[in-house]
């Protein structure tokens, strides 16, 4: 297995996003702390080049295709532009949501950036020009959302109430030209999606990610599971779900009598490899594992860490794994402040065949 070596300067509250940029030059970390974190490689080492200062803590990043900006969404309620090499001073609003905005995403393939909010609607943005805000449209959906993730041609949102809504990102796309406005205050549209699904995960969900082929997605939920599923119908009869991030313990009982308990913790993160179609899961106990997406099996489980995985991110090439680590609720502290001992940036350097599938049991 590759190395694992620490980010130093980590932010001091809870790890919120990482994203590599499309180059492979940069890596933005967001956080509780209200900063925009922003590592620049130097030889084989990761430093602090800047940081952005933002109102109210940050929840989701994303770039756009080459590298030159990203996209910022939190509990300010704005979605927000920058570019890499200007920072602060480029800071651009797109448009803002009525309440906390908890996820962002850019397809470089329609050249729009989607957000979502806990409003319960979906914006699709053109990107700004000429440091002004481009047009954007609001989308009605049908509950809260919790994930987000993008293939070529499609937006997949996972939302409360086991709801999964497949668009068709041509179509949202062509919506903003048609009927969008540069004014923060519209009327949100409702769009027909491709699909709506009922999710494998009877819990709330915590992450998703879809496949670089384009072919499915994988989600996860706070139960300690994963679920794999296809858009194709022929091939969703494959569909599965499989618990995972659980530990075996024993506790006594009242009568003093040792009782087997499995402790289930949530899976807070998920990152396909780009290369290999395998894909990574971080979980509150510490722990980060790969598994075949085809062939249902566990490829490797790594060592545990010393907090919750709350954020994974394979680097464009699959070279390396960026992974955040955070104090979770899995202590029963939640009413205090995270340890900033424990807040921490990994990047995992993979080796050539580390994140191969393995062949289906026979």
């Amino acid at each position: 297995m590759g190395a694992i070596d620490e980010i130093a300067y980590p932010p001091v509250d809870a790890i919120s996003s990482i994203r590599y940029s499309p180059n492979g030059s940069t890596l933005l970390v967001s956080a509780w702390d209200k900063n925009i974190h922003i590592y620049t490689r130097s030889g084989e080492t990761w430093q602090l080049s800047s940081k952005i200062p933002c109102e109210r803590p940050i929840l989701d990043l994303a770039w756009n295709a080459d590298s030159a900006n990203f996209y910022v969404v939190g509990l300010d309620r704005q979605v927000v532009s920058y570019n890499a090499d200007e920072g602060e001073s480029s800071r651009n609003v797109l448009s803002t949501h009525s309440r906390a905005s908890n996820k962002v995403a850019y397809s470089a393939q329609h050249n729009i950036i989607l957000s979502t909010s806990w409003d319960g609607t979906l914006h699709v943005h053109e990107p700004p020009k000429d440091g002004a805000a481009g047009r954007y449209v609001s989308v009605e959906l049908p509950t809260k959302p919790f994930a987000l993730s993008l293939t070529s041609d499609r937006a997949v949102v996972v939302m409360a109430e086991r709801k999964v809504h497949v668009y068709d990102l041509q179509a949202l796309s062509a919506l903003v030209p048609q009927a969008g406005e540069t004014a923060d205050e519209q009327q949100s549209i409702a769009v027909e999606p491709l699909q709506q699904r009922e999710s494998n995960l009877k819990f709330m969900a915590r992450s998703l990610a879809c496949m670089p082929s384009g072919e499915g997605f994988a989600s996860s939920s706070i139960e300690g599971r994963v679920a794999v599923e296809w858009f194709d119908a022929v091939q969703n009869q494959n569909q599965y779900a499989f618990k995972c991030h659980r530990e075996k313990t024993i506790v006594k009982t009242d009568s003093g009598e040792d009782r087997p308990l499995d402790i289930i913790y949530p899976v807070n993160a998920i990152a396909f490899h780009p290369d290999h179609g395998s894909f990574a899961t971080g979980g509150g106990d510490g722990v980060v594992a790969l598994w075949d997406a085809k062939s249902k099996r566990r490829i490797r489980q790594y060592p545990k860490l010393p907090a919750s995985v709350l954020a994974l991110e394979f680097s464009k090439d699959g070279k390396e794994l960026a992974i955040g680590i955070s104090p979770g609720f899995e202590d029963g502290k939640e009413k205090e402040d995270p340890d900033p001992e424990l807040i921490k940036i990994f990047v995992r350097t993979m080796g050539p065949d580390e994140a191969k599938g393995k062949p289906a049991k026979k």
